[in-house]
């Protein structure tokens, strides 16, 4: 090529608000945190108790979306779905795995693994000459033949079957992973985990990787160094939080409970804070070796949660306010997440966007960014967020949907969603009851709008219903032979 017509690609680039093509492809680092609220972070909120340092300024270089969604309110469906671009109601990965409490009734039929005939993201990277690493927690598969290099990594450091670190002294080695050496008695896991993640840019700095670290904190069990805890515990007595009513009622969904669910309303969990800012400086030590070894510039960097702040169960750690509920509920404390995407190829991309974007989308988007095609079955629900990075004000899609058919540990009850527009609608599958709710004046969703808007009900309910029929979900199931749940009525 000569140098006139190189010249004038860069000119043209540039006009595109795309910057010059690197070198060699990006590289890919995902930061995936689990249970982290969408209010537990300084760049979505100023006034948090934690302290995000590292998280904060990854998000002063990054787009936030700030209408960030998780595709379902608890863990493995979530990471079904960004690995596969997915909804996960359409190979009924619908709650955690292994996660099979009734209520009322029976929860729908559950499958408790990611098929191995799924493309994954790191499949899709690898077919393109990508080093592949895994590390944190994985989630997808009860056994060995369904863990990470089963399903396109080339490295795992600590993803098996378990949803949290339930092994050996839990954060703190020896950890009792069968897919994680002991470190040093006492070692901490999200440090460690950030150390082979380090160790792993380190080894292939030279070549494009795709390094995925899905941290086990912010988790329960509860848990963190002593001196962290230490400093919370002092912050909260100098703000004064520590006499301040931390709880609030929530409503009860469990058919035997004597009392309503509480649900926290105050950060001041000194335990907690401590596990944020240890997660946090783990991402600062990556970040950190990016700026190092001079990969900034080429990197992508991504970061989102599973699911929403544990406020209504297991601790009850933090307060999602002014979101409603939190892990396990369909209002939006359990689905709206921290969501950003760094993509130093794009010039002038925005600091915050307000379009409604959910977790399916990061697969479409990463491929995009990094100039790879897609087949056509990968990816099937995301969208490429790239046009938003470069300025544009939409992508195609309307709607955002939700299919939650279980009782959660949490207290949530079983439901679906839609989200359109500044609108979302939410349906009770117990007995099909509907609620409307304005995000834009009532975030959080206190003003059910169903009678005002019957049209707006009629119109969403429908279109949430085709969506049922599209990805084949499934329903509560009967408890005994008198008893019947809802059913959606087929779509038009």
């Amino acid at each position: 090529m000569s140098r006139v017509w190189l010249c004038l690609l860069t000119l043209l680039g540039a006009s595109a608000g795309i910057a010059a093509e690197p070198s060699s492809p990006p590289n890919v680092v995902f930061f995936l945190v689990d249970d982290l609220g969408y209010m537990d972070v300084g760049f979505n909120n100023p006034e948090t108790f934690y302290e995000t340092p590292n998280l904060d300024r990854l998000a002063d270089a990054s787009t936030v979306f700030t209408n960030g969604y998780a595709a379902n309110p608890v863990c493995s469906p979530t990471r079904y779905s960004i690995m596969t671009g997915r909804y996960p109601s359409r190979v009924d990965a619908t709650n955690f795995f292994a996660g099979k409490r009734s209520g009322r009734f029976l929860p729908a039929p559950l499958n408790d693994r990611m098929p191995l005939e799924e493309m994954t993201l790191a499949e899709a990277f690898k077919q393109h000459g990508y080093h592949t690493m895994f590390a944190g927690k994985w989630h997808l598969g009860p056994t060995e033949e369904f863990w990470p290099t089963k399903q396109g990594f080339d490295e795992n450091h600590g993803g098996f079957s378990r949803g949290g670190p339930y092994g050996g002294k839990r954060y703190f080695s020896p950890y009792g992973n069968p897919r994680l050496d002991d470190g040093p008695e006492g070692e901490h896991l999200p440090a460690r985990l950030a150390k082979e993640t380090a160790s792993f840019i380190r080894r292939h700095q030279e070549e494009p990787f795709f390094a995925y670290l899905a941290f086990y904190s912010v988790h329960t069990p509860l848990m963190a160094p002593k001196t962290l805890v230490d400093k919370y515990v002092a912050k909260a007595a100098r703000l004064g939080l520590d006499d301040q009513p931390a709880f609030g009622d929530e409503e009860q969904v469990w058919p035997d409970a004597s009392k309503p669910r509480r649900v926290r309303q105050l950060q001041a969990h000194a335990t907690y804070a401590a596990m944020v800012e240890s997660m946090d400086a783990a991402v600062g030590n990556v970040l950190n070796t990016l700026d190092e070894l001079g990969l900034s510039d080429n990197t992508i960097v991504c970061m989102t949660s599973d699911n929403g702040g544990l406020s209504t169960s297991e601790g009850s750690p933090t307060s999602n306010l002014p979101l409603r509920g939190g892990k396990g509920w369909v209002y939006e404390g359990g689905i709206r997440e921290a969501f950003l995407i760094r993509a130093p190829m794009v010039k002038n991309a925005p600091g915050k966007c307000d379009v409604p974007v959910v977790s399916t989308d990061f697969y479409p988007t990463l491929l995009d960014l990094a100039g790879f095609p897609a087949l056509p079955q990968q990816h099937l629900d995301g969208v490429s967020l790239a046009p938003l990075l470069r300025g544009q004000p939409t992508i195609p899609r309307e709607a955002i949907f939700w299919h939650y058919p279980h009782y959660s540990n949490q207290g949530g009850f079983p439901g679906g969603a839609i989200r359109l527009g500044d609108w979302k609608l939410v349906e009770r599958y117990e007995d099909g009851r509907v609620h409307l709710y304005n995000l834009k004046s009532d975030i959080g969703e206190h003003t059910d709008v169903a009678e005002q808007h019957p049209g707006r009900v009629t119109q969403m309910r429908q279109r949430l219903h085709r969506w049922y029929d599209t990805v084949d979900a499934k329903f509560l199931q009967p408890k005994d032979g008198t008893d019947h749940p809802w059913r959606p009525q087929p779509a038009n």
